[in-house]
């Protein structure tokens, strides 16, 4: 007779975590290491910017002995860089648009945001609503690269330059910069320029006077005039 089966015995099982089992964390709730940057939903490492470790390392220690402050975020900071660019003909060949926008972007290292006229003019044939301008805000650790690379690469290459002119203040510690041309830039490539366009460059700093951001831009390599006059100081004879 043939033999019975004898049943196998059943694997033991682990014993199971008492309590409510851990909820999964979101993509937005989950912990990003230092010295990791969260773009376009990617994790992208990079090194921490050379000026802004300048800054924290040498110009805050130096301003805080040379105007005797004793709280280090009494020393002025970077707020932000905002660039602009005009782009007036757009109107009639939108080509232009796209080309100043991949320029813009470029040099920036942000996509462009599109300017739009916000009301008609009869006599320059502008409509409302039609693209005109091009604007890129900078904030974080893309404005420090930026300045870093417009000091020590850009403004260098200006042709017959003797140094900018400290007349750019507006009274509240933020200074104006206008190029002439995009072409000072090493990003950008000569021979695909359609254009040469000039372009506006707003420094927003949290200095309340002017005298305080040129002393704190200066430290920074702001390249401005040896014979020129600091804001609020009289011209020497």
């Amino acid at each position: 007779m043939a033999k019975e089966a004898q049943p196998q015995p059943k694997p033991q099982q682990k014993d199971k975590p008492k309590g409510p089992a851990p909820a999964k964390k979101t993509a937005a709730q989950a912990v990003v290491k230092p010295g990791i940057t969260v773009s376009d939903g990617k994790e992208v490492a990079h090194p921490v910017p050379r000026l802004k470790k300048l800054y924290k390392e040498t110009v805050v220690p130096d301003m805080m002995a040379r105007h005797g402050l004793e709280n280090p975020m009494a020393v002025p900071s970077l707020s932000k860089i905002v660039i602009n660019i005009g782009v007036s003909d757009a109107k009639d060949n939108i080509q232009l648009l796209d080309s100043a926008r991949e320029e813009l972007a470029l040099i920036a290292g942000q996509w462009p945001q599109l300017r739009r006229a916000k009301k008609s003019i009869s006599n320059f044939k502008l409509r409302q609503g039609v693209p005109i301008g091009l604007r890129v805000t900078l904030r974080g650790d893309r404005m420090y690269e930026f300045l870093d690379r417009l000091i020590a690469t850009a403004i260098p290459r200006i042709r017959d330059f003797r140094g900018l002119a400290p007349k750019g203040f507006d009274g509240r510690g933020n200074f104006n910069l206008g190029l002439k041309e995009q072409l000072i830039f090493p990003e950008i490539n000569v021979e695909k320029v359609a254009k040469q366009r000039g372009m506006n460059i707003s420094i927003v700093t949290t200095a309340e006077t002017d005298e305080m951001s040129f002393d704190f831009l200066k430290s920074l390599g702001m390249p401005f005039r040896k014979e020129g006059k600091a804001p609020g100081q009289s011209v020497k004879a």
